[in-house]
């Protein structure tokens, strides 16, 4: 899809300083994936334990650990 977008040449420039590349269009794509990363994981974060019905999940290795021994 195409699209026509004004962004600050001092951005653009800032941003293939930083990460070495100079395709805008592959730079606005990492862009929007960074985003969508962190914003994802915000609502992630958000949720933070609140499916009540959810069972305990059983662990792998044996016992948890407790005062750092084993």
């Amino acid at each position: 899809m195409r699209t026509t977008l004004n962004i600050e040449e001092e951005l653009i420039d800032k941003a293939k300083e930083l990460t070495g590349i100079h395709e805008k269009t592959y730079l606005v794509r990492l862009g929007l994936e960074a985003l969508i990363a962190r914003e994802s994981s915000k609502r992630l974060a958000k949720l933070g334990g609140t499916e009540r019905t959810l069972k305990s999940v059983p662990r792998r290795r044996g016992q948890a650990v407790t005062n750092g021994s084993r």
